[in-house]
């Protein structure tokens, strides 16, 4: 039933990226939900049993099942080094191809050392007092905790950097990212348990195991989807306030472009334009009439809080790079002492 519903999850969160993430430049992301979806399919025994029957039936179907997983998490990783803005060179290295190179060779190598036996649904549990398959589990865990410790790491430095709606999802991916870890220090306890022989404890730590495993894919699953759902959220919210100063301000810029004449009598005006773009222009030519000493136009202190918050607004983000210095220039004290 869980992987079932991991696998579901999984592909839910690949339909949102796709609608949410459509555009975006990095696709890391993207390809680690759709590469963890195939492997958590590929783990299903409505999947897996068919599969391995074809492939021969002696549980061969598992290797490329976790080697997708692998390279999931790797894409996952990338994802999240890429939204960071500080990298240490040992986070890159975590979270780069040598390592990941590294225990995709260990992990193939085991394996092949493995007597699969016969398709089996529990392959650790039925096959994992073999030194080889004790082996192959652990690589495989021991890079998702390498991975997933540092994705905390970077998680918990966007927690710091954000607020409000923004930090939600940087902090079940946190969250996330620690349950995996301590999801895969059950594991290579549980494989160690095994191979030792001690059975009471390999299944006194495997209670943990379910719901770690579960609660580990939906909270990164709502961290990786929550990011571009706030970030969505947040554009709509400051495209509603840009609309509103923007109205707020005609009344005064139509005073002050009639006052003094700027660039919207001679272009076609504001039809077509962004509202942020509408917004600076009308600040830019408020300000002119305000400092210019060949007219005379003034404002009030209600208009001039008014017009600093609609400044606060466009220097708080959102702004391509020449229209946020020309921003910074208009408001510098030394254009409005002109």
């Amino acid at each position: 039933m869980i992987p079932l519903l991991v696998s579901a999850l999984m592909w839910l969160l690949v339909a949102s990226l796709l609608i949410l993430r459509r555009g975006h430049a990095d696709r890391n992301i993207s390809y680690a939900a759709v590469t963890i979806a195939v492997a958590m399919t590929l783990n299903t025994d409505q999947v897996y049993r068919p599969l391995d029957k074809l492939a021969g039936g002696t549980n061969i179907a598992t290797l490329p099942a976790d080697l997708a997983l692998m390279i999931g998490v790797f894409f996952l990783g990338r994802g999240v080094l890429k939204a960071s803005e500080q990298q240490s060179w040992a986070e890159r290295f975590a979270l780069g191809r040598i390592v990941l190179t590294a225990a995709i060779i260990g992990a193939v190598g085991s394996f092949f050392f493995i007597d699969g036996g016969t398709t089996t649904t529990n392959f650790m549990l039925d096959l994992g007092d073999q030194p080889s398959a004790g082996t192959y589990s652990m690589i495989q865990f021991t890079y998702y905790a390498i991975v997933l410790s540092t994705m905390a790491v970077l998680a918990a430095r966007q927690v710091r950097k954000s607020a409000g709606v923004q930090r939600m999802p940087p902090t079940s991916l946190l969250v996330g990212s620690i349950l995996g870890v301590l999801l895969s220090v059950v594991v290579i306890t549980m494989d160690i348990a095994h191979l030792a022989g001690d059975l009471t404890l390999m299944k006194g730590v495997a209670i943990a195991y379910e719901p770690l495993h579960l609660m580990t894919f939906v909270l990164l699953c709502l961290g990786f989807a929550g990011q571009p759902a706030a970030r969505a959220l947040k554009a709509r919210s400051r495209d509603r306030t840009t609309r509103m100063l923007v109205s707020e301000l005609h009344p005064l810029w139509v005073a002050a472009t009639a006052a003094r004449p700027g660039i919207s009598q001679n272009t076609r005006g504001s039809t077509g334009a962004e509202p942020e773009t509408i917004l600076h222009r009308q600040i830019v030519e408020i300000r002119d009439a305000i400092i210019d000493a060949r007219v005379s136009f003034q404002v009030d202190d209600r208009d001039r809080h008014l017009i600093e918050r609609a400044e606060s607004h466009l220097l708080g983000g959102g702004l391509t790079e020449p229209v946020a210095e020309a921003s910074r220039a208009m408001t510098s004290p030394v254009l409005q002492k002109r």
